[in-house]
């Protein structure tokens, strides 16, 4: 059973499985993070969906680029969490599969693809404060012993 963060889903509500990617990159001893400019500020890690065909890796490799440009080595698995969540930007309602990854950041090759993506870098510390969400949140604490 993967253990669920953050709300439990609603009961009168259909939710579509979606899996993801996400890594924690520690660089510096601070951590490389994206965010999400549309109403507000969202803090994540950075990742996201897995594409039919991908592995989770390959989607972590993409995902990381598309938010941050940046290329990242050695990624190593360190867990999973599920949570119920709506994605306006997809305007549906979707359990999300996290797969959480640390990895290497290796360089920064260009600006973030995705639009309204920028990239920050801050103290573990901070970044545990300003995550959107719990689950990210958890991986960060537990990483870095918080």
């Amino acid at each position: 059973m993967i253990r669920r963060i953050g709300q439990p889903p609603l009961s009168n509500q259909r939710y579509t499985l979606r899996a993801g990617a996400y890594a924690i990159l520690p660089l510096q001893k601070r951590l490389l993070l994206t965010a999400q400019v549309s109403d507000l500020i969202d803090i994540q890690l950075p990742g996201g969906g897995i594409d039919p065909g991908e592995s989770p890796i390959q989607a972590l490799h993409r995902e990381v680029m598309e938010e941050t440009g940046w290329r990242i080595a050695a990624p190593k698995r360190l867990g999973t969490f599920r949570r119920f969540v709506f994605m306006p930007e997809y305007n549906q309602w979707a359990e999300k599969i996290c797969h959480i990854y640390v990895a290497r950041p290796t360089r920064q090759i260009c600006e973030p693809l995705e639009p309204s993506h920028f990239t920050t870098v801050i103290n573990p510390t901070e970044a545990a404060i300003a995550l959107g969400n719990d689950g990210d949140r958890m991986f960060v604490e537990q990483f870095f012993g918080l």
